[in-house]
């Protein structure tokens, strides 16, 4: 979504800006050749995550052979998270926007000074120099809504987690930047300590764009407190009840910001699915990495969605520092306690920029391959763990527990009558699906 608020951002102030989307039909590094050789841009920028970066970095060395002037700039958590440390060992990227990147970018692309603009760190001869931390934000109200005409294959490509949506297609919206809380695991290198949201009219705009141009019937809200304004939250629902979209979408709450009242609130304006951060079933381990959650509000908080009719999604983190068997066990026998609709369970991944990556070799084993930092792979061991191997058996197992278990099967029937496209899917590609299965026995 970031590079797609950065172009809206652009095109407003008189810019010509492409996106290429590389993950459209799995394209490749000869069409992203082809294509930078047609447009012949002044400047070309890469947003990459920590397991993309090296493959971006290896694109730009293609595009130096054949346009050595051309500026090359990078974005993101990632960048925004090692700052001068990456222009110190990739010599090819000249650029680094850093934090929130739509003024930084529209002035760097405009010709303002590098040095001087807050954000950004460039390079001076031998120097690398740095316009410091961005603190003029944008009105977030003020922005143009993502280039979404700009992304090739859209919403074509954009293929959800199975079971999650009750129609197609669908498209995320993500409504405010920043937390103001700090878990261990997140990394908030680009907002920092700052949290602001759209307002309800504009979000409801969004939606009426989307299924107006897109045709789009179901949005995931992505933001990591989608109710935590509540004021907002009501005004928002309003606006879908009074003038319907007929829409449905799906957000997460925080435990202590989801009561009854508000569940129905959401239920009512299209609410499907309302996802719960819970990371773990041990309470030593949430008191350490997720202060101020308790199991008893996890419970209490999934007990009241599936009581405003709405299917309860948790995500789960496997391997935090401190992870022990016995704690995993003690997951497994939550999830499987608490009847969820459907989970989630990330590997975790001690990521630049966040709280347990400054000592996280103080708690165990980690192997810093960034290409293998995607939350699929087990690059950190923690100390109460016998090996990477074991890890990877005690995940699966907890996967096969939850999606073999009598809770899922019996919700599995029902949901292959209530969303289509998912059945569709696994039905059109089922030998894939077959293969997957195989790997959790």
């Amino acid at each position: 979504m970031g590079i797609l608020f950065l172009a809206s951002y652009l095109i407003k102030n008189g810019f010509d800006v492409d996106i290429h989307n590389c993950r459209a039909g799995q394209r490749g590094t000869a069409e992203l050749m082809n294509r930078v050789s047609s447009l012949k841009p002044d400047m070309i920028g890469f947003t990459a995550t920590t397991s993309g970066f090296m493959d971006a970095y290896r694109k730009v060395t293609e595009i130096r052979k054949v346009m050595p002037e051309v500026k090359i700039v990078f974005g993101g958590v990632h960048v925004s998270a090692l700052r001068e440390k990456i222009l110190e060992s990739f010599p090819l990227i000249d650029f680094l926007v850093t934090g929130e990147g739509e003024m930084a970018m529209t002035d760097l692309a405009g010709g303002k000074d590098p040095r001087t603009i807050q954000g950004v760190i460039s390079r001076d001869g031998d120097n690398i120099c740095s316009g410091g931390f961005r603190t003029e934000l944008c009105e977030l109200d003020d922005l143009p809504f993502p280039a979404y005409q700009k992304l090739e294959g859209f919403p074509k490509y954009f293929e959800p987690p199975l079971f999650n949506y009750p129609r197609s297609p669908s498209a995320t919206i993500i409504s405010s930047r920043g937390c103001p809380y700090q878990c261990s695991y997140c990394d908030r290198s680009v907002f920092r300590r700052s949290f602001r949201y759209n307002s309800a009219e504009y979000l409801y705009e969004q939606m009426r764009l989307l299924r107006k141009d897109f045709k789009i019937r179901h949005i995931f809200f992505y933001d990591d407190l989608f109710t935590f304004n509540r004021k907002r939250v009501e005004e928002f629902c309003g606006l879908l009840r009074k003038k319907p979209l007929h829409m449905t979408f799906n957000c997460a709450v925080r435990v202590g910001h989801a009561d009854d009242e508000l569940l129905q609130t959401l239920k009512a304006s299209g609410g499907w699915m309302v996802s719960i951060g819970m990371e773990s079933g041990d309470q030593e381990l949430l008191d350490r990495h997720k202060a101020k959650v308790t199991l008893h509000q996890i419970r209490d908080t999934v007990r009241r969605i599936q009581k405003n009719n709405m299917r309860a999604k948790g995500l789960f983190m496997m391997g935090l520092p401190g992870e022990t068997e016995q704690t995993i066990q003690r997951t497994a026998d939550f999830i499987e306690e608490l009847g969820l609709d459907d989970m989630n369970m990330t590997k975790f991944t001690p990521f630049p920029g966040s709280p347990a990556y400054q000592t996280i070799h103080e708690e165990g084993t980690f192997e810093e391959n960034w290409e293998l930092m995607n939350c699929l792979n087990f690059v950190f061991v923690p100390k109460g763990m016998e090996s990477k191997e074991k890890m990877e058996r005690l995940y699966n197992q907890s996967i096969k527990r939850f999606y073999t278990g009598k809770n899922w099967i019996r919700k599995f029937g029902p949901l292959m009558f209530k969303c289509p496209d998912s059945t569709f899917r696994i039905i059109k590609n089922l030998p894939t699906f077959l293969n997957i299965r195989k790997q959790f026995d």
